[in-house]
């Protein structure tokens, strides 16, 4: 009986599992496609970075118009896996692709991951909605949307499952999601691979044995980390907040945004922090000569362009900032520039969307074994330095970071004002995963 009962939880997971990366892939493969020539269309006309305030005007009228339901972008997949009443709109999914590739054609400062989730999780929504299945079922589609997007985007199928799974619960995984969600993100990638789509090769670092003396310099190596990654989460929200406060009318405050970046882009005197940023995250990997401020610079421009709400995601700009870092404390620590940006890379993501286990994956995935251990003691020990924040304020937490007793009720990193100043917490507490 139970083998029976297994055999058919693996074959309907296989289907909608399959289902799912299918559209996840195909989804993310379209949006890649169209995200590079975006990309090459404006290096080659460097003045439509000027049309940044008009298009994010026009991009804030549309919004303001049909995007209501979808405004609240990754918080509203998260918050939908833990709300049996909520719903991703079909919507979100068109909407948020022709709104990403707009903001690179102009020039902002985003990534790719959140449009990928966001498209993860309004079709695989979709499915669960066309096929009428359980609350339960549908959560674990929508996780397993999450992770189709995630791993088809970046090419890393692994690191997708378990970020599907990691992101939704600080510190808490719903492994009754794993296979659905590893089917998901494994199909998408083969699907997008299948389509033609190629991923950026990263350099692989060489080895390094781990000591005791580059044990101590990888933790000098995480405060630097957790320092910065807090002062992203910490800019991003903030201004969020105040240009919300100060100008009520999204075409305005997007248009503000624009032209915010086009001031900074005149500032900086290159185009090195516009777009994606992916030379710059390679050249992080053997410059030595890279500009030690160049990670603040991408941070003020990815915090400036996503707070005014231009569409896109932050893996790819936390990539490029958490490589240049890398690259910076390399030098200063004497640690080998590859490995310093590799593991840069990968942590500061890691501690800016509390997802340590899944980024120290995706670094495997990307560049290599040679870069565990360094990259898994870097990024567990700033994601717990970063206290109770992140990039996701709807990720769910159900236990402090430094440990204790479980919640009462599972709640939303955004209700817990300071990590002193917790909810109360007792031994009985329980939540979903």
């Amino acid at each position: 009986m139970n083998l029976s009962r297994g055999t058919r939880a693996l074959l309907q997971w296989l289907l909608l599992g399959g289902l799912v990366g299918v559209v996840c892939g195909v989804a993310s493969a379209v949006f890649l496609y169209l995200l590079e020539e975006a990309t090459h269309f404006r290096e080659g006309h460097p003045w439509l970075v000027y049309a940044l305030p008009v298009a994010g005007l026009v991009l804030g009228a549309v919004y303001g118009r049909w995007g209501g339901p979808i405004r609240g972008g990754n918080n509203l997949v998260l918050d939908t896996v833990h709300a049996s009443d909520a719903q991703v709109p079909v919507r979100m999914a068109p909407m948020v692709l022709v709104g990403t590739v707009l903001t690179h054609l102009f020039g902002g400062s985003a990534g790719r991951e959140g449009t990928a989730v966001q498209m993860g999780g309004s079709l695989a929504d979709l499915v669960a909605r066309r096929l009428r299945v359980g609350p339960d079922t549908r959560r674990e589609l929508l996780a397993a949307g999450i992770a189709g997007g995630f791993g088809s985007v970046f090419g890393t199928p692994v690191a997708g499952a378990v970020f599907g799974l990691e992101v939704v619960v600080v510190g808490r995984m719903g492994y009754e999601a794993l296979l659905p969600a590893l089917v998901a993100s494994v199909v998408g990638d083969l699907v997008t691979r299948g389509l033609g789509i190629h991923h950026t090769p990263y350099p692989a670092p060489g080895a390094l044995p781990l000591t005791w003396g580059v044990l101590a310099k990888w933790l000098v190596f995480a405060v630097a980390v957790a320092v910065v990654a807090v002062v992203f989460v910490e800019l991003m929200h903030r201004l969020k907040k105040l240009l919300e406060h100060r100008v009520r009318w999204l075409p305005v405050r997007m248009a503000l945004g624009g032209a915010a970046v086009v001031v900074l882009w005149k500032l900086a005197g290159t185009d090195d922090y516009l777009g994606l940023g992916v030379p710059g995250i390679l050249r992080a990997f053997v410059d030595p000569a890279l500009p030690v401020s160049a990670f603040a610079w991408k941070l003020v421009f990815t915090a400036v362009t996503l707070a005014a709400g231009l569409l896109g995601g932050e893996v790819t700009p936390l990539f490029f900032i958490g490589a240049a870092l890398g690259n910076v404390l390399a030098r200063l620590l004497g640690l080998p520039l590859d490995l310093g940006a590799a593991v840069g890379m990968a942590a500061l993501f890691a501690a800016a969307a509390n997802t340590p286990l899944a980024l120290s994956i995706m670094a495997v995935e990307l560049l290599g074994a040679n870069v565990l251990p360094h990259v898994a003691i870097v990024a567990t020990v700033a994601y717990l330095l970063t206290g109770h924040r992140g990039i996701y304020p709807s990720q769910r937490i159900a236990r402090l970071k430094h440990g204790g007793p479980l919640l009462e009720k599972i709640v939303a990193l955004r209700e817990l004002a300071r990590e002193d100043r917790a909810p109360p917490s007792g031994p009985e507490g329980r939540g979903r995963g």
